[in-house]
């Protein structure tokens, strides 16, 4: 069986879950903090995921198949 990474989204609906759960207040301090921790390795997952798509977002490719830092400020074509 292929052991497949889960997606942004998948990650981001977990922590979504994991706060809702905490934000109820009736985990009991153990699971809590278990919850707390695994929350904030899925912010940190989310966090480098947004980080290395706004990398591949700012670069564009040139004529040349080259890729390039964007920068608006250059008007050449």
């Amino acid at each position: 069986m292929a052991d497949t990474k889960p997606t942004f989204e998948e990650n981001l609906a977990q922590l979504e879950q994991i706060v809702a759960q905490l934000e109820k207040g009736d985990v009991p301090l153990e699971q809590a903090m278990t919850q707390f921790q695994a929350g904030v390795s899925l912010a940190q997952k989310l966090d480098k995921t947004l980080k290395e798509a706004e990398t591949a977002v700012t670069k564009v490719m040139t004529a040349d198949g080259e890729l390039k830092s964007f920068d608006p400020n250059d008007n050449a074509k």
